[in-house]
Parts: C-alpha cells; structure tokens; sequence
C-alpha cells in the first residue's frame, strides 16, 4: 500500500517549498494529501506575506495542487477535531485529517505541534520536509531525482542552474537534502 503522506501548510506556504513537493508528490513515491483548511491556511499566509500574490492567483494554484494530485483532497475529518488535543489547537484540523486518511506521515516544519505521544497514538509520524525527502532520498534516489530534474527544469524565467537550485533548498530549511543532491547533480 502507497504511503498516505498529509502536507502541513507551513511546507506548501513558500513556492519553492511547494514546488518540490508538488514534483515529489506526483513522482508515485507516496499519496500526498491535504485539506481545504490547509489550503486556506498556507493561501492566507502567502497574501500577508507577499503583497503581489492575490487570492485570484492563489486560487489558480489551488485548483492545479488538486486537479494533477489525484485525490489528495481529504473530506470528512472535521468530526474529529473537537476530540483532539495538541500544543496549538489550530493544528487539530491537521491530526484529523491525518487520522481520517488512515496516513503514516504528517510532513511539517512545526514538529513540535505534533508531539510524539500523541501523534504515535493514531501510528503517525510527524517528519520534517529535510528528513521526509532525505529518507525518500535514501529510499528511491532515482525517483526523487528524477522529481528535482523536473522542478528545475520548470524554472525557466530565468533559469536555475544546479548550485542555484540547491542554494534555494538550502534557504527553505531544507540542509540535509540540499547536500545530497549536491553529490547528486549530474542526476538534477
């Protein structure tokens, strides 16, 4: 059975970020899955934070994630939310949808949030984006390279070379990967 992977909003907020994990997700490593709610939360942040981006775009984004994700869209969790206790109790939406999508990963920068105690209760993990891609890495490297090619390979306004590619990694919080893929460039 394929990994049923949730994505916090804080790994789908900076396009880059996003980026990736749109490529990884359609590479058929793992099912990548999310929420209205989430989309909602990384969208709101993503129009504070950069003016230029409007709603009308970040629909446009929105629409593409679920259109060329097949079924990442999770329904039917809210009824669990209530029953749910975590440090910050705006992530619950997140654990419930984790819980109803039966997913073993919930892939977030905020890995506090998600405590072990309680996370291992429900047999989720939660995973930073560096380990989740760095063990995919250790796991399939040619397919999370084959997904890195075509993210790159999408830049094209400019273009980005190799170096340039992994110094943006490096910038989203994304060390470990950004190393490996350096030993790896002849792959990108």
């Amino acid at each position: 059975m394929t990994e049923q992977v949730v994505y916090d909003a804080c790994v789908l907020y900076p396009a880059p970020l996003r980026s990736l994990f749109m490529y990884l997700a359609l590479s058929g490593l793992f099912r990548a899955r999310w929420t209205d709610a989430i989309h909602e939360e990384w969208i709101r942040n993503a129009i504070r934070d950069y003016p230029g981006f409007t709603r009308t775009m970040a629909n446009r984004v929105r629409e593409l994630m679920d259109a060329h994700v097949h079924d990442a869209l999770v329904t039917g969790y809210e009824w669990r939310i209530p029953s749910l206790t975590l440090p910050d109790s705006n992530d619950r939406h997140v654990l419930a949808a984790a819980i109803e999508c039966q997913a073993s990963v919930i892939v977030t920068f905020n890995l506090r949030h998600f405590p072990k105690e309680v996370v291992d209760a429900y047999g989720i993990e939660a995973r930073h984006p560096d380990e989740f891609v760095a063990q995919y890495l250790d796991s399939n490297e040619d397919r999370v390279c084959t997904a890195v090619r075509l993210q790159r390979a999408s830049l094209k306004n400019p273009p980005i070379a190799v170096d340039g590619f992994l110094d943006i990694l490096e910038r989203q919080q994304l060390p470990t990967t950004a190393s490996r893929l350096g030993t790896l460039a002849q792959k990108l």
